[in-house]
């Protein structure tokens, strides 16, 4: 009989102690101790807290290439007369852009087009009277900057009656980005400060940045000549490169402290 109830009871005991094991874990599992409780809303309210600007940084520089567009556009009653005239014209104008020391790699043919017309300087013409309008352009690259006019010149006496636009641009921009994407770094930075201490905080590690992408990773303006969509039909003239200002822009977040 004390056999039976003793290993009753230790068979009792040990399942006791096994549920109060079992509670322990799932209460352990299941709430966090309040140390750890604290870090987790203290990070959370950390990262939480952060200011987003964008840092600008602008170098001047001299550029060391120049970029044009050249066409020809001629009318005529058929497509072909048009079509072989504008290829003739062309053919003299690549030819003389390749006598002012042009590498044939920087001339591309940028646009060609045929247009039918219908209608003439007093208006609409009859339903046979029709004209035909070619363009041919070619895109060329000018590296020798001082014969940028003699250039263009050649090509105008050659045929050409269309100039869309000279601008200038550095050949490898590559390091004065570097140096402009320094000064946006720097630039974001001084910001960041100024909103922190609007509201007595400050400025912690950087949390995300990024680029904001412009022509060739950055984009140029500055004080030079330019010509748009001009017909050139007396001469190119003087044209100076004058300075450019490149410009980097930077996206960044920082955290608050």
């Amino acid at each position: 009989m004390n056999g039976r109830f003793s290993a009753n009871a230790t068979i009792g005991l040990v399942a006791a102690i096994s549920v109060l094991l079992i509670a322990l874990f799932i209460a352990n599992t299941a709430s966090p101790a309040p140390a750890a409780m604290a870090r987790a809303e203290s990070l959370t309210a950390t990262n939480s807290h952060s200011v987003t600007v964008v840092g600008e940084g602008t170098v001047s520089i001299q550029p060391d290439i120049a970029t044009a567009s050249i066409g020809v556009e001629v009318v005529r009653p058929t497509v072909r007369e048009a079509s072989v005239a504008a290829q003739s014209i062309m053919e003299e104008v690549q030819a003389a852009l390749l006598a002012q020391n042009l590498d044939e790699t920087d001339i591309q043919t940028r646009h060609f087009s045929i247009f039918a017309e219908r209608f003439g300087p007093g208006g609409l013409l009859d339903e046979d009277d029709v004209r035909y309008r070619v363009s041919n352009t070619v895109f060329i690259t000018i590296r020798d900057l001082e014969s940028i006019g003699d250039v263009l010149d050649a090509a105008i006496d050659a045929g050409a009656n269309n100039i869309y636009g000279v601008d200038f641009s550095l050949a490898d921009p590559a390091s004065v980005e570097s140096e402009a994407r320094a000064q946006a770094v720097a630039d974001a930075y001084a910001k960041a400060g100024e909103l922190a201490k609007l509201i007595n905080v400050g400025v912690g590690d950087v949390m995300g940045i990024s680029e904001i992408i412009g022509q060739g990773g950055g984009f140029f303006g500055g004080n030079f000549s330019r010509m748009a969509a001009a017909e050139m039909g007396g001469g190119a003239g003087p044209i100076s490169p004058g300075e450019l200002n490149l410009t980097m822009q930077l996206q960044i977040t920082y955290e608050l402290r």
